[in-house]
This record gives C-alpha cells, structure tokens and sequence, in this order.
C-alpha cells in the first residue's frame, strides 16, 4: 500500500488470511499515523491535509507502479482480471481498516466532531487525529487504485501534471460537477441504512466541513457519517469503507476502460492510415455533422488521441487542421476529391468514428454515405 511490495492487491485473495490482511492494514494505518501526526490544525482546517496526503501518497508510489510492475507480477493475465482482484482486494482492506478505526472512536470523538468545539481541548488532538487516520487511509487506498486501473489499461497519467492529478482524483472519489458529496455518499451504502445517512446529512453536525475545499469537505462529510450515528458506527464503518472502495474502483475500471477503448481505437485508425492528414479532416467532419450537437467526451478523447498518434507515427502536423473552427464540408470533400487511390482506409476509419460514442446519428449516416459516393469515384 505505501510501498508497491505489500500494496493490498498484491496479496492473492485465496491464499490471504485475514490474520495477514490485518496485518498489512495495521502497518499501513501506523505510517498514515505518522504522516497525520505531521498535519496542523491549519492544513485540517482549510484542505490542504488533502494536498499534502495527495503527495505523499503518489510520489514516490508512482515510481515504483507502471506496466512493467503489473507484467513482472501477473505475467500473460488480461487487465480486467488483475483489475477485478485489485479492486475485490482494495475492498477487502478498506473494510478491516474500517473495522479497526471505528473501534477506536468513542462517544468523546463523535461528540467533539459534532460540537465542533464543544468537546475538551485536551480531547481534540486526539479525536481529529482518529478521524484523519481514517480518511487519510481510505483516500490513500481509493487514490492508488485508481493509479492502478489506469496503469493496468494503460492509459497515461502523469500525476505530476495537475490536469492529470485531478482527472485522477475525480475518478478515483467519483466526483462529478454539479454533484454533492450527500448525493453521493448516500448512493455509496447499502439501502437499508441510507435513511440514516440522509437524516445525518441534514443536520447541523457538517457545519465545518463546508470551510474544507471540494475535495476536502466531500472526503471529510462521507468519512464523519461512519462516527455521528448512533449505535451504527463499528458496523456502518465497515460498509461505508468497503462500498466506497468498491464503488471507486469500479467507477475507475468504467473509466478507464472506455478510455482504453477509445486509445485503442485510435492507434488502429492510425496504425491503417493511408492518408493520416486527411484522416483527421474526414474524422473530425463525423463527430461535427450535427454541428447544433454537444461533442461527446468519447469524441473528444477520440480526436485528441488521434492527433497525437498521427503526428507521432507519421509526423503529420496540420495547422490548418488545428485552427479550425466550425469545420466546411467542401473543403472535407474537396481534399477527399484530391486524393488519387484507394481511400478504403480513410472510410473504415470514418465508420469507427461515428460509432465511438455509441448510435450513429442520421446525419453521421448522411456524411457516411457521401463519403462512401466520393470514394467510389476516386
């Protein structure tokens, strides 16, 4: 988990008993101690516990993890199969460790989070601490599966780049824009007690967590619900901790998988291209047929990895391309019109275009059929 050798996936389920499972979340939960005891009041206080824990947990992690870490390991076994015993894994630990935590809060450390002061000050230190080893691991364990899922499909991500970093992190807590962190926890647990963490939501007990930044006051509001209902706490602890682990890791392997998918799509069409300049025109001339239509994300994935495979296999970069705006159907045709030989190529490629974001539309289907006109007269 820290360190890739005893990561909680690297542990064969079968063969793990739950003496060495403990065991291996005890020492994680003792160095998560450490880097808690180094936090102040201040970084809990205005997030940036988040910013230090992000850190802390990936630097050096993401060293150590890449393709070749998974191949030395699971060597000829597809992704989805590893993917599945790391996230079943992942689980498992999130559990114990949410076992292990809950016993250890008491009615002081509920008391203090929801008086938000009221509690003594000699009990504070020691009751956030409880509650930020908790989240701390929990958001360690969901942060490195997702890095996991994404090595395992391969697909890049640089968590040094901070558009990466937080394309992980959204993936990794299932954020969505415009979704609040009450929506989503309460999808995260069971249904016989999400009317327990609804009515827990609704009161006042959270008032400091809306101080948090995003990601801080989502983290914090889905963890303080395992301690603020009372007579739930050591069970709902366990399942919150486990639901949401499952929950992220399978919202990582959709993810991720889909964006494989699309990778994988593209380094075909660029792979078989004949015409990779014109290629880009007729592709991008798909995705814009309905030019009132939102561009999917799986077109926009589509087109950004296309551009980036056709410059680096064929050195094609077309500035004109780039600068489009709204793209001209005559200008498509006239390049395809240009083009002597066969563009079987060019409209096989156009064909995956139009189906990478599922149905093709009516007027996918109209410049399909032009296309396939235009190429039978070249």
């Amino acid at each position: 988990m820290t360190d890739a050798p005893t990561h909680a996936a690297d542990t064969d389920t079968d063969e793990a008993g739950d003496a060495a499972d403990r065991k291996v979340v005890e020492q994680e939960q003792a160095e998560i101690k450490d880097f808690v005891k180094g936090l102040s009041a201040d970084d809990i206080k205005s997030g940036n516990w988040f910013t230090k824990l992000a850190a802390h947990a990936m630097n050096a992690y993401t060293q150590k993890v890449d393709w070749q870490y998974f191949q030395d390991r699971y060597a000829g076994v597809p992704a989805d199969v590893i993917v599945d015993q790391r996230i079943k894994m992942a689980a498992r630990y999130a559990a114990l460790e949410g076992g292990l935590s809950a016993g250890a809060y008491t009615a002081t450390v509920a008391a203090t989070i929801g008086s938000l002061g009221g509690a003594s000050p000699a009990t504070v230190p020691a009751a956030v601490a409880t509650v930020m080893v908790d989240v701390a691991f929990i958001t360690q364990l969901q942060l490195r599966l997702a890095y996991d899922i994404s090595v395992l499909y391969r697909v890049p991500i640089d968590v040094h780049d901070p558009e990466d970093l937080w394309k992980l992190i959204r993936v990794a807590f299932t954020i969505k824009s415009g979704e609040a962190a009450n929506k989503t926890a309460a999808k995260a647990v069971p249904v016989m007690v999400r009317p327990l963490v609804k009515r827990f939501y609704s009161n006042t007990v959270l008032t400091a967590g809306r101080a948090l930044p995003v990601v801080g006051k989502h983290l914090l509001q889905r963890n303080v619900i395992k301690i603020g209902i009372p007579l739930v706490g050591v069970p709902l602890a366990i399942l919150l901790n486990r639901y949401t682990t499952l929950l992220a890791g399978r919202h990582a392997r959709a993810v991720f998988r889909n964006e494989a998918r699309v990778i994988e799509l593209a380094e075909g069409m660029s792979r078989s291209s004949r015409h990779p300049q014109l290629l880009l025109w007729v592709a991008w001339l798909v995705i814009r047929a309905n030019t009132k239509a939102k561009i999917a994300d799986d077109e926009a994935l589509l087109m950004r990895h296309l551009v980036r495979l056709v410059r680096e296999r064929h050195g094609v970069v077309d500035e004109q391309f780039a600068h489009v705006v709204d793209i001209d159907p005559a200008e498509v045709w006239r390049r395809v019109d240009a083009e002597p030989g066969d563009l079987g190529d060019v409209l096989d490629a156009a064909e995956r275009v139009a189906t990478v974001d599922g149905d093709v539309t009516s007027r996918e289907k109209a410049v399909l059929a032009e296309l396939r006109e235009r190429c039978r007269r070249v």
